[in-house]
């Protein structure tokens, strides 16, 4: 018997008398029909997939259109929420980093701190002996034709205010040339300093063998002269400046000199009190400090006219070239009422004039109801003279000297 498993219509053969019986088989695509089911089995996996996909992609826009606010609020909502988990990312970041920085710098130790030379080198020193000392690190670049002094620390000082403290700070020159000086930081309230400041001198190399470095340690008082601790002097051919130095240096008494001289200025005051004028005429001036190199300075005078500790009026004089005896006779005017005299302070200072830098005080002076000595006595003279010019020399003082005097003024007030 034959059997079509396609069911194609086909002609009947007539029965064979045999015993046997055969079966014919069409091939059949048993293959494909094999895998059919798992072609379907994957497209419906596919299909289930994005239809869970759509499922939850309609629930959240569902969820949105029930929020009462308008899309562009959402949006701005969106961004803005963006923008503060960056911005935590970013503190959290960079506060990561910041705590390696310190966890590094941190590893140089209690006692001792790292200071870098103009080289761009790094230098430390550590706390020694316990004695009044001063920590110097000194070093000479001939082909910048400089020397660079780095004030580190000071240990132990002596105790100059009543409260058993000192308010310690550091003045550097080359000697002779009292005129580039360098001050550093004050520290309040310390025996033990930490300064850590780097000052440069201009000078060639072969011309430092001549000159003295010297480090005073003073203690800062606002409405007096300032009190020497100590100080160090090194002479500059007494090392080797080829190559960094650092080392401490113990502080001896400072030498008890007298008063440098200034010079003097002849000032003129005239009031007319009736019209309420005051006129401070600038005469001339005489044995000057030598503020230059040359031996000679390039004066001219300002004047301010103070109440109760603030600037009421300033003036100034022309500049006088090259010379230690100027005369100027430049009167300035100012219109100051009777009941006022009484609290007026005229202050005088004479400058050095630099084309380049800072223009340094040679010295200053100051006359009022609230000065003394000649100050006070020049201003009483005039007062008891009203309308007649009152001619007088004064002898100039040191710049810090009458700002403390000045400060303690103001502050009675």
């Amino acid at each position: 018997m034959k059997f079509n498993l396609f069911r194609q219509p086909q002609a009947v053969a007539a029965a064979e008398p045999t015993s046997a019986t055969t079966v014919t088989m069409a091939p059949s695509p048993v293959s494909a029909s094999t895998s059919a089911p798992d072609t379907s089995g994957s497209n419906n996996t596919e299909i289930s997939k994005n239809d869970m996909f759509e499922e939850i992609k309609s629930k959240f826009l569902n969820e949105i259109d029930k929020i009462p606010l308008p899309p562009w609020a959402l949006i701005a909502i969106a961004v803005v929420a963006a923008l503060l988990v960056l911005t935590c990312c970013f503190c959290i970041i960079k506060k990561c980093c910041c705590k390696k920085k310190k966890n590094k710098k941190g590893k140089k130790g209690k006692d001792g701190f790292n200071m870098k030379n103009m080289q761009g080198g790094e230098l430390s020193y550590y706390k020694t002996e316990e004695k009044q000392q001063f920590c110097v690190h000194h070093f000479s670049s001939s082909c910048h034709k400089q020397l660079t002094v780095g004030i580190l620390q000071a240990a132990d000082l002596m105790s100059m205010d009543s409260g058993g403290t000192s308010d310690p700070y550091v003045r550097v020159l080359l000697f002779p040339d009292k005129k580039k000086k360098f001050d550093t930081k004050v520290h309040k309230k310390t025996l033990n300093p930490v300064f850590n400041e780097t000052f440069v001198f201009k000078a060639p190399y072969e011309e430092l063998g001549g000159k003295i470095l010297m480090m005073s340690v003073y203690d800062y008082d606002r409405f007096s002269k300032h009190d020497v601790i100590g100080e160090v002097k090194i002479p500059m051919n007494t090392i080797d400046l080829g190559r960094p130095i650092e080392e401490w240096r113990d502080l001896e008494s400072a030498d008890q000199e007298e008063p440098e001289k200034l010079g003097d200025i002849c000032i003129s005051l005239r009031y007319v009190p009736t019209a309420g004028k005051l006129t401070v005429c600038i005469l001339e001036a005489k044995n000057l400090k030598k503020m230059d190199a040359c031996g000679l300075s390039d004066p001219y005078v300002k004047i301010q006219l103070l109440q109760g500790g603030k600037r009421l009026k300033k003036k100034k004089t022309t500049v006088k070239k090259n010379t230690l005896n100027p005369y100027y006779n430049e009167s300035f005017s100012f219109e100051i009422p009777l009941e006022q005299m009484q609290k007026i302070l005229v202050v005088i200072t004479v400058f050095d004039y630099d084309k380049i830098g800072k223009n340094d005080a040679i010295g200053k002076i100051f006359v009022g109801s609230k000065a003394t000595g000649l100050g006070l006595k020049h201003w009483s003279d005039m007062l008891s003279n009203p309308r007649r010019p009152i001619a007088q020399w004064h002898p100039l003082q040191p710049e810090e000297d009458i700002d403390g005097q000045l400060a303690a003024l103001a502050a009675k007030k």
